[in-house]
């Protein structure tokens, strides 16, 4: 297939590093496939971008809402106008399924229709005053440059999730992709662009950390930061913009929970939880990697999700009926290969296990999904896999349960399954998670639902839905004597 080349956009143009490097990005279920390339920009490119999102910003600032509104909606348009090459690409470029990656530009085009119709939406209200002849409101304003940091395992979505509320509400964005898979986000750039965003108003960064990681947090222009991936670098990022008044969003790590219940509709648990795991080959910041099954059940439960595990077929994202693709990388298959393995050592039990295919197992990026019988003191019930990988536990009682789900430094994301109302919101109110669920997956989210987590998860701030816009707005109260 064509290798792309792609360019960055920078103050309404697409540019090449001033240094001509470039990165290459290679396709996860073959070896060494190269899919493209991206510019590997230097710090003075970085600084351009800045410097052109500064003129955007005010530009954007003074733009209508209609006008703002009318634009994500023309992105929409044109996402589902594009989506057969879009879905190439995430399949080629991050290894997801046809499935997964038409879901992903659907959804994608969804949050830019939902933020585009805010346009029409008060941003503001009116205020009484006890002051004689004076009128009082509640005024919001954007923040001015905000820097964006996507994350791979959502590599069109994640970006349509902050960009909609960020643009919506006046900011100016420079948003800076997961260097693995970086094309689909230059992509949405160009749709952008067509749909008539002024120039300044969106600039996009790819390089090398070394060369450019410095010159993206020193910026005295940035006013809030969003971030999207590992607990270990959302705390770095919060370390690094201490002191400096910079609104910081961090959307991290999850060790996700699912529990069945005795009395629980086995029917729907099982395949509702096979697919939260295993689905986008578990590298899902919600995906279920943790099981708990009231002992009454237990049996059944361990049968049932190994058949299901036994018959998911792993393959290329372009195969017919493959239910999982690979993995992102060698570096994240090894790491979840390492994972598996301390999990034996220290007396895991492997339930089942897919195979792989000789073929599969030698081109590309591929693990096997993989069903465990562990316990609390197992280093795979604290870790987070992010990979194919699902760790069932035992308990007697819902005070086990809901001690089991929260004994984690995560708190994104918890289900619970169950006939008995009681119970449910007993869980609802217990268990100590940004999102939670009755008989439904710990994935899923619907774009206007407010989203993140609670402990080592998350920041304060949500994203989605009209709570998305508290984190790009400032409030200015206004008061004016008329007579």
């Amino acid at each position: 297939m064509k290798t792309i080349e792609a360019n960055n956009l920078v103050n309404g143009q697409f540019k090449a590093a001033s240094n001509g490097a470039t990165i290459e990005v290679s396709n996860p279920a073959t070896d060494g496939e190269l899919v493209g390339t991206v510019p590997a920009m230097t710090s003075d490119d970085v600084r351009e971008v800045f410097e052109a999102a500064v003129q955007g910003a005010a530009v954007w600032k003074g733009a209508s809402q209609l006008e703002r509104g009318r634009i994500l909606l023309r992105t929409a348009e044109l996402l589902r106008e594009r989506s057969g090459s879009l879905v190439d690409l995430i399949v080629r470029e991050m290894g997801k399924t046809r499935t997964e990656a038409t879901g992903e530009v659907g959804k994608t085009a969804e949050f830019f229709e939902y933020y585009g119709g805010m346009g029409r939406d008060p941003f503001g209200e009116m205020l009484s005053d006890a002051r004689p002849g004076t009128f009082a409101a509640r005024i919001t304003e954007p923040l001015g440059v905000v820097l964006l940091i996507t994350p791979w395992n959502d590599p069109l979505l994640t970006p349509a999730r902050k960009l909609g509320p960020a643009l919506i509400a006046g900011n100016a964005v420079v948003i800076k992709p997961a260097s693995v898979t970086p094309l689909i986000t230059l992509a949405l750039a160009e749709i952008m662009v067509d749909a008539g965003l002024p120039q300044g108003v969106l600039g996009t960064v790819t390089g090398r950390g070394r060369d450019i990681s410095e010159e993206l947090f020193a910026s005295e222009h940035i006013r809030a930061v969003s971030f999207t991936g590992s607990t270990e670098v959302g705390l770095d990022i919060q370390r690094r913009l201490a002191g400096r008044g910079i609104r910081i969003q961090t959307e991290m790590g999850g060790k996700n929970a699912a529990v069945i219940m005795n009395d629980a509709d086995l029917d729907l648990a099982v395949p509702t939880i096979v697919a939260g795991a295993f689905a986008q080959a578990g590298q899902r910041c919600t995906a279920t990697s943790r099981l708990i099954v009231q002992r009454g059940v237990a049996d059944e439960v361990r049968k049932r999700i190994s058949d299901a595990v036994c018959n998911l077929v792993v393959a290329p994202g372009q195969t017919p009926g493959a239910n999982l693709g690979p993995v992102v990388d060698s570096g994240a298959q090894k790491q979840i290969q390492l994972h598996l393995e301390t999990a034996r050592q220290e007396g895991a039990s492997v339930l089942a296990a897919s195979r792989l295919d000789g073929q599969t197992s030698d081109i590309g990026c591929f693990v096997a999904p993989t069903f465990l019988s562990v316990s609390r003191e197992h280093s795979i019930w604290r870790d987070e896999v992010f990979g194919p990988v699902l760790a069932m536990l035992e308990v007697d009682t819902l005070d086990e349960a809901v001690d089991a789900v929260n004994d984690s430094d995560y708190g994104l994301s918890a289900a619970i399954f169950t006939k008995d109302l009681e119970t449910s919101f007993a869980f609802l109110r217990r268990v100590d998670t940004g999102q939670v669920s009755v008989n439904q997956p710990t994935t899923g989210w619907d774009i206007h639902h407010p989203f993140g987590g609670f402990k080592d998860s998350g920041s304060g701030y949500k994203e989605q839905g009209r709570d998305a816009l508290t984190f790009y707005t400032r409030i200015k109260t206004a008061a004016i004597r008329t007579h």
